[in-house]
């Protein structure tokens, strides 16, 4: 028998990876089902950026890229924004901690597969495909602000509106699509949705 790889095995720990935990919540977030909604939304921006603005981003490559972006912190766990971003200096070593957690899941994968993985963990975040992977996060991120302001949670008040300036800077024709024509919904219950 050869030696066997445990990539997808510490993947699957993604579900035991909280978010926000600096922040009192109705409903505990995990970072699996996290990149799962940031997938969905990034894949979704592809489409609009395609479909309604002439654009030919790959959007398939998108979605991957999304399923994938938060996976290191199985390695190094969720570190709050406020945290992260607090100054340069920190957020040089973070960004330092999270290429060497990449490079530890690189490490747990067969040779001939770890090339194809190192492109998908290392995607360049300044391409508009990676510009889209980070909106579509900050939108996750402001979709759980609302659920949680529905549920009676003013804890997350502050962060929904920094989230929402971060997102309309970003000046994404995709993303002020997204907000006119999808956001309203995540307002409504499910009555409502019907």
């Amino acid at each position: 028998m050869g030696k066997s790889f445990n990539f997808f095995a510490f993947l699957s720990r993604m579900k035991h990876i909280t978010r926000w935990g600096l922040m009192r919540n109705t409903n505990v977030e995990n970072i699996q089902e996290h990149s799962l909604q940031v997938a969905m939304i990034a894949h979704g921006l592809a489409v609009i950026s395609n479909t309604c603005f002439g654009n030919n981003i790959n959007a398939e490559r998108v979605a991957l890229l999304a399923i994938y972006h938060d996976s290191n912190e199985t390695v190094i766990g969720d570190m709050p924004t406020p945290i992260k971003y607090f100054n340069p200096s920190i957020r040089k070593a973070y960004k330092d901690l999270e290429d060497v957690s990449k490079e530890k899941l690189l490490s747990m994968l067969p040779e001939e597969m770890a090339q194809i993985y190192r492109d998908i963990l290392f995607y360049d975040e300044s391409s508009y495909e990676g510009r889209i992977v980070k909106a579509a996060d900050r939108i996750s991120a402001y979709i759980k602000c609302i659920e949680e302001e529905k549920a009676g949670n003013s804890e997350f008040k502050k962060a929904a509106e920094s989230t929402l300036k971060k997102i309309l800077d970003m000046k994404m024709p995709e993303v002020e699509y997204f907000f006119q024509y999808f956001i309203p919904g995540f307002k409504l219950t499910l009555d409502e949705l019907n």
